[in-house]
């Protein structure tokens, strides 16, 4: 090889200009050593990286090539590379990769600024930007809840990364976005098990909230449901505390608050296209099978373990029959269920809000807090608190283009 060449051309898009320029190129034996093109409001950026063989004519090359892109009305660039610096390109590839994926209602140059500095300043190197929702009308009414997504493919290993997560958090809650920060490997490429929590998390609604509030003692329910999300109490006394409070309730009560219980933000779209790409789904909730199974056969999920209601002459007893379905309980669930699945937990998916969630959070291959309590959206590796529960597809990768 003579020499090696880095081509940038750009100008308006049309069509032909990456198959006329290789054309050209074609002529005189070329190497593509690299390549990448990107097109942002009809303004095409097409860069190539060429090696230019012994018995070819750099000069005649690069002479064909500038009349064939004045030819497209296209500018076009020059830039020697030098061999060695090229050679010390080539032995990076091999450093670690990750994804940074930032979330939020519109993105701002505050946003990307400060994703790009503390990426920067932890020694991570940004390869590529991509956006990944759609676009965005600039005429939006302000109430229209917009999803914006950028994605960062970045290349290092940060030295510290509790600390990047942590600087990732707090830049998140001080600009109102949320930033995840992934490996980008082979399991990351293939999730495919998701396992939601149920109550704050596909339901805006706590349901033994909801059923106390029937029985009169909602703000008692509430006061101890609160303590124990923040984790301050174990969750199964909780459950117990608060199923004693619902004794003598009418089985009745069930259906009409189960048909009022409102969907979290993007729940119907996520679990559609999960099924349409083929992902099994389940819920794993501290809440009850009455309404896990009426979310089941309204969405279609796989599996449901919830607490199964005790009730006797039609009348809540309050108490549960069977295993409560606490913390520890969920994370055994998810296990089974992968593995009965032939899926490794590698390859699932954990969401919800609380302290409870956190076993199963912590051992899945991407555990998620959403809109989750202060110490649990800390203790989680990945969080979204600004966008709706299919802002999930953007963190497995997903474009809105790709989605139903």
């Amino acid at each position: 090889m003579k020499e090696i060449i880095l081509l940038n051309i750009s100008g308006q898009d049309k069509p032909g200009v990456s198959s006329s320029i290789t054309s050209t190129l074609a002529q005189f034996d070329i190497d593509i050593l690299d390549i990448g093109q990107s097109v942002i409001h009809n303004t095409l950026s097409l860069g190539i990286l060429i090696g230019v063989p012994e018995a070819a004519e750099a000069s005649s090359l690069l002479r064909d090539i500038l009349f064939k892109a004045h030819e497209m009305d296209m500018h076009i660039r020059f830039e020697p590379v030098p061999a060695e610096e090229y050679e010390s390109w080539v032995t990076e590839q091999g450093k670690s990769r990750h994804i940074i994926t930032l979330l939020a209602r519109k993105v701002t140059a505050e946003h990307i600024g400060k994703v790009a500095q503390t990426a920067a300043d932890h020694g991570l190197n940004i390869d590529n930007i991509s956006r990944l929702s759609g676009r965005v009308s600039v005429g939006s009414a302000p109430q229209t809840k917009t999803k914006s997504c950028v994605e960062f493919s970045v290349r290092g290993a940060p030295a510290d990364t509790a600390q990047l997560r942590e600087e990732f958090l707090r830049i998140a809650s001080d600009l109102d976005v949320d930033i995840a920060f992934q490996k980008d490997d082979i399991y990351r490429r293939n999730r495919r098990l998701v396992v939601f929590d149920m109550d704050s998390t596909l339901i805006e609604a706590e349901v033994i909230d909801e059923l106390a509030k029937e029985a009169g003692v909602g703000d008692q329910v509430i006061e101890i449901t609160e303590s124990a999300m923040r984790g301050e109490i174990d969750f199964t006394e909780s459950f117990k505390r608060r199923m004693a409070l619902l004794k003598g309730l009418d089985e009745s009560v069930l259906e009409s608050v189960a048909q009022r219980l409102p969907l979290t933000e993007g729940v119907e779209e996520l679990v559609s296209n999960l099924h349409a790409l083929g992902f099994k789904t389940a819920i794993l909730s501290g809440g009850f099978n009455y309404f896990a199974n009426f979310l089941q056969r309204k969405m279609g999920f796989d599996y449901v373990y919830a607490n199964e209601l005790e009730i006797v002459d039609g009348k809540v007893t309050g108490n549960v029959t069977g295993t409560v379905v606490d913390g520890k309980r969920k994370a055994e669930l998810l296990r089974k269920i992968a593995e009965k699945e032939g899926i490794r937990l590698e390859q699932t998916i954990a969401v919800g809000d609380g302290a409870n969630d956190l076993p199963m959070l912590s051992i899945a291959g991407l555990g998620i807090a959403f809109r989750a309590k202060p110490l649990v959206r800390k203790s989680a590796k990945q969080a979204i608190s600004t966008l709706g529960l299919d802002g999930i597809l953007y963190l497995i990768g997903f474009r809105d283009r790709d989605t139903l």
